[in-house]
């Protein structure tokens, strides 16, 4: 979201280049940078606040409106004073329509109008194939007063209207649905445009908009296709980069990896043996458990392809031996004469 540290390491860096030629962008830059960093810590809060109560003054009622109010701040940073000062330049650009769908996405979550989240209404017992459902226990009984079938509702009793959401004072209650979906597709085509597809923004928007299609939208297959095509992108490219960018990359893939795997943990669980479980036909160790090889790191595999320096080999060699056929190199009369020797030898 809009707290993703791709996110604020870019915005700090743009607004750091942009302290002398444009004081006033870099201040709201800034600003956003700042608001992320709180941002980010209400978030991982009401990740683990799954239950709500919303008829109560709840402490995580309070974190919701503060989410709310953050969110809101943002966006108006963002589109009223960011957004049009940035139209010459690529990665500032990505960044802040990105930016503006992470708020946009924020608002669906938490402040929807209606809820994206299934509420828990008991559905009926599905019917077992070949036999069709008895619903003789759901018809309503006659009333013997009048007669007739009864109402849907009891007399007297008024249907109940569903009540306003308790942070409709800071941001109209409606639905974000729409807008936000706009807001995503405008930035991947941005970010499709204008970046490479190493880039780490143009991951970076890949991520969220996979993540919001899966948690919003509820298209579980379109989220991997699109999380599949990023990662496809990234090794189609040919652009070179940095090792920062280069490790922000190899981050946002591996977040792409478990989008394509999200639903399907249970397909997946049952194929894939657990770590430390012995196989079928491998010979456990003494202790119960069979040893675990750690993976070489990318660093790793490339430094073992690397061909060695000349220096290297000679000391690994040991030195050039000479006509005797030792490996100490050239000696007279015990004394170590070859150019090798220590620092402190006095040349006669």
């Amino acid at each position: 979201m809009a707290s993703s540290e791709v996110d604020q390491k870019f915005l700090g860096q743009f607004a750091k280049k942009t302290n002398l030629r444009n004081p006033y962008l870099s201040s709201f830059l800034y600003k956003v940078l700042g608001l992320s960093v709180i941002l980010s810590k209400k978030l991982l809060r009401a990740r683990r606040l799954r239950k709500l109560d919303t008829t109560r003054d709840t402490k995580s009622l309070q974190l919701y409106h503060h989410i709310i109010w953050l969110s809101r701040e943002g966006l108006i940073m963002v589109e009223q004073y960011i957004i049009p000062m940035v139209a010459d330049q690529t990665e500032m650009k990505v960044l802040s329509y990105k930016l503006r769908a992470s708020f946009y996405h924020i608002f669906v979550l938490f402040h929807n109008q209606p809820s994206i989240h299934q509420t828990a209404i008991p559905s009926f017992p599905t019917p077992s194939k070949g036999k069709s459902a008895d619903r003789s226990s759901l018809r309503s009984s006659p009333n013997p007063m009048e007669g007739g079938p009864v109402q849907p509702l009891p007399p007297g009793l008024a249907p109940v209207s569903v009540p306003k959401p308790s942070a409709a004072f800071l941001l109209p209650a409606t639905d974000y649905v729409p807008t936000a979906t706009a807001c995503f597709t405008e930035a991947s085509a941005l970010a499709d445009a204008l970046l490479s597809g190493s880039h780490p923004i143009r991951l970076s928007v890949k991520t969220e908009y996979a993540a919001y299609m899966y948690d919003c939208l509820h298209d579980a297959d379109g989220s991997r296709r699109l999380a599949q095509q990023a990662i496809k992108d990234v090794y189609n490219a040919t652009e070179g980069m940095d090792d920062d960018m280069f490790e922000d990359a190899a981050e946002q893939v591996q977040l792409l990896g478990k989008m394509m795997k999200r639903g399907m943990s249970a397909s997946v669980g049952s194929s894939t043996p657990r770590i430390g479980a012995a196989t079928e036909g491998s010979t456990p160790k003494a202790g119960g458990s069979s040893p675990s090889t750690p993976r070489a790191t990318r660093r790793e595999r490339m430094e073992e392809q690397l061909p060695e320096l000349p220096d290297s080999k000679e000391r690994r060699s040991g030195g050039k031996r000479n006509g005797n056929g030792n490996g100490n190199g050239a000696r007279k009369n015990g004394v170590d004469t070859s150019p090798r020797a220590s620092p402190y030898r006095r040349d006669r």
